[in-house]
């Protein structure tokens, strides 16, 4: 019911949201979108991932909703990596600490969670110091959506956000 962008996440995105229409059963899903370890050139590449991101995750969500399936599903994102703060000399930047992660979908509570992190208060490497442990992002998927214990998942307990209902 969507046209969806060119490029294998939308490609990725859509075989997902085939899986969700048809009732397969699929409880977690991901789909990957390499190149953000932009450490020559970011800006330009880094707008186009975001361009590549918002695009393949609005036809998805847009998909799910003309088919009446927008209320069952969350999207989370997350990096492996955060990004230094200061450029390099290749106008990009290098690996670095805290990282932002969306939580997207027609269950989640709207909003901005958690304290932004300073970019005047770095740590004695120049790295962002995070403030949310994204284990309390995962905790709060696990136990508030999915059901499950992130105490036993997680191997210890992280706290909880508020961007889902109890």
């Amino acid at each position: 019911m969507v046209t969806y962008p060119a490029g294998p996440f939308a490609a990725g995105l859509k075989i997902l949201a085939e899986a969700l229409v048809e009732g397969l059963g699929l409880r977690v899903g991901y789909v990957t979108l390499g190149g953000f370890d932009t450490h020559a050139n970011q800006q330009q590449t880094h707008d186009l991932l975001m361009k590549t991101l918002a695009d393949g995750l609005s036809a998805f969500y847009t998909d799910l909703a003309k088919h009446g399936k927008a209320d069952n599903v969350v999207i989370m994102t997350w990096s492996e990596f955060g990004r230094r703060v200061e450029e390099n000399g290749s106008l990009g930047t290098d690996h670095g600490t805290a990282a932002p992660m969306f939580v997207l979908g027609n269950p989640v509570n709207k909003g901005i969670f958690g304290e932004p992190p300073s970019l005047s208060s770095l740590d004695n490497t120049g790295n962002l110091k995070y403030t949310t442990d994204f284990r309390s992002v995962y905790a709060t998927v696990l136990d508030r959506w999915l059901g499950a214990s992130s105490t036993d998942v997680l191997g210890g307990s992280f706290g909880s956000q508020n961007f889902l209902p109890q």
